[in-house]
């Protein structure tokens, strides 16, 4: 096993009745050679101070350096410096810690409680798991947790804590920390591997209707590899992590105040390739900025109406302008989710009334029944891959949800680009074109007058045997292609 060293600042801090350790003064770390030459060690950095220029900064920084594994590493310290960028990673944990704290049998007392977490470990069972949680997006020694109620529990706080500065209570709990960490294998870093660009793909193992099902990633993966692509499947919990790599691809469903978004975002501001990036994100996900940007370019779309809530005026005259049935809409509805159609007056003015209690606006749109819809792929402004979608036997839309939320889906048919009529692939081409150079599947739906624009998607499906089965395995590497020819550039910029 790898030797251990515990980093102090003063020897005082380790004391008398804690476990035997090779216990190395900071300033001894920094500055002596012998340390500098050893090799395989694991550094357990217990100073006073992790701030920006302090002497714990610097033993992490040049931990890594050494190549020795330190706990907590220079990443983990800028991380719990600032909440802006922590708090980023624990958004998802809040409805974990509203439940955890609904189950304890003794409620705390107040508004506001703390805990401390030990390598991962906590002397409070209630908080066990939420200890592991929080030591694996943050491995540090010591954590303070704080927890504050602003009409629910959540985390307010989350601060690195010096041994020098836990109370006398904690000794014990820090001591069966340390034991349970110290005996573990750590994990050793991956080894840098012999490739052009490491890319992550974000996907939900447990989301229903992924963009891209399991066999679609394994494709990815695969024509990464010709293509001398190192691809990992990476999860939301995977954020702390994002920089590590050189490009990031969404397969999950997208959304705004989502972290889909805030791994976007995250990518960009990293200087990362990124698809979709949250400028697309923001844009097709609302379909009331859809419906604007489409009609002001002359793009081709059903009658449209953007209602507003309280204005009753404005839902009863709907009718005059767009005939029965009426397809009601919320901004953000996807996979045929949040959209409803409506043949009296009755109806509209009880769906929109539904509707009104998520958003303060919502889009009235002129029914047009067709027996699919055309679905364009589109990838650096060119059509990629080309897909009928047919409406689900005896309903009106491709999904059809029960009361359990259980689906239906109605067949596909897949086409070469080039045998699909010319009108349709170039009215995809130029409404995608007002989004941008990423990845979009355009539906459009055949009218006596032309094409007609439904709907932009930033996150369009990929899956095996559907969008796949013109183009095979060719389809999966020409994505992988785009992402290597974004690195290439920016590379030689």
């Amino acid at each position: 096993m790898s030797a251990q060293i515990v980093i102090v600042e003063q020897r005082g801090d380790w004391k008398e009745h804690y476990p035997d350790a090779i216990v190395v003064l900071a300033k001894d770390y920094v500055s002596l050679q012998e340390y500098f030459k050893m090799r395989d060690l694991r550094v357990v950095n217990l100073c006073r101070s992790y701030r920006y220029h302090s002497l714990g900064y610097y033993c992490s920084l040049l931990a890594e350096a050494r190549r020795h594994r330190v706990i907590p590493s220079v990443r983990t310290i800028t991380e719990l410096m600032s909440k802006s960028i922590y708090g980023l990673s624990i958004d998802d944990l809040h409805g974990i810690v509203e439940k955890r704290i609904g189950d304890i049998k003794d409620q705390p007392s107040g508004p506001a409680f703390s805990i401390y977490v030990h390598f991962g470990k906590c002397d409070n069972d209630d908080f066990q798991d939420l200890s592991r949680q929080l030591f694996d997006l943050f491995a540090c020694p010591i954590l303070k947790v704080e927890f504050k109620l602003n009409g629910k529990w959540q985390i307010s706080t989350i601060r690195a804590t010096s041994l020098h500065g836990i109370p006398e209570d904690q000794e014990a709990p820090f001591i069966d920390g340390f034991n349970a960490h110290s005996s573990k294998r750590w994990r050793t870093p991956r080894a840098k591997r012999v490739s052009r660009y490491d890319m992550a793909i974000l996907h939900d193992p447990d989301e229903k209707l992924p963009p891209s099902d399991s066999r679609a990633l394994q494709k990815f993966i695969k024509a990464g590899k010709k293509l001398g692509v190192d691809v990992d499947l990476i999860t939301k919990k995977d954020f702390s992590r994002l920089g590590e790599y050189d490009a990031l691809f969404i397969r999950e469903t997208t959304q705004m105040e989502h972290h889909t978004y805030r791994f976007a975002r995250k990518a960009e501001n990293e200087g990362m390739v990124v698809i979709d990036d949250p400028d697309s994100i923001m844009k097709c996900t609302n379909k009331i900025y859809l419906a604007e940007l489409l009609a002001a370019n002359k793009i081709p779309i059903p009658r449209t109406e953007i209602l507003k809530k309280d204005e009753a005026a404005d839902i009863r005259s709907v009718e005059s302008r767009i005939p029965y049935p009426i397809v009601l809409k919320i901004p953000d509805s996807s996979f045929s989710r949040g959209v409803h159609k409506v043949a009296t007056a009755d109806d509209l003015r009880t769906v929109a009334d539904g509707l009104f209690s998520d958003s303060d606006v919502i889009l009235a749109q002129e029914y047009m029944y067709t027996d699919f819809d055309w679905r364009i792929g589109i990838l650096n402004r060119r059509p990629l891959f080309a897909c009928q979608y047919f409406m689900s036997r005896r309903h009106w839309q491709i999904m059809k949800y029960d009361e359990s939320g259980e689906y239906t889906e109605g067949a596909s048919k897949t086409w070469k680009v080039e045998d699909v009529p010319e009108a349709v692939v170039k009215t995809a081409l130029q409404a995608a074109n007002l989004i941008g150079d990423g990845f979009y599947g355009v539906d459009v739906k055949e009218s006596d007058a032309g094409p007609v624009v439904i709907e932009i998607n930033d996150n369009p499906s990929i899956d095996s045997g559907v969008e796949d089965k013109v183009l095979g395995d060719n389809l999966y590497q020409a994505v992988i292609e785009e992402f290597t020819r974004r690195l290439d550039i920016m590379i030689s910029i």
